[in-house]
């Protein structure tokens, strides 16, 4: 089972998390303005990485926070996870 480090519980098993896509996507700054391309590539565009990818993962059955981590998507290896707002 693969085990994925949580920064605010520490260590638990993958079952415990959600997946909630690639990390850093900005929110159009003001939305009410924004066109139908903005919208769409916020919304549905995401990068297609093979190697090292910036995801965000919420410890849905712990804690309940939300957390980034980064992790190559080769081998599936989480190489680190840090909270929302700091860098990686």
């Amino acid at each position: 089972m693969l085990l994925i480090a949580c920064p605010y519980c520490g260590e638990r098993p993958e079952l415990e998390f959600a997946h909630g896509g690639q990390a850093h996507i900005a929110r159009p700054a003001k939305p009410s303005d924004a066109s139908a391309e903005e919208w769409t590539q916020f919304l549905y565009m995401r990068d297609n990485v093979k190697g090292v990818y910036a995801e965000r993962w919420r410890h849905a059955h712990g804690c309940g926070k939300f957390f980034n981590a980064l992790r190559d998507t080769t081998t599936d290896h989480f190489v680190k996870t840090y909270k929302v707002g700091e860098r990686p």
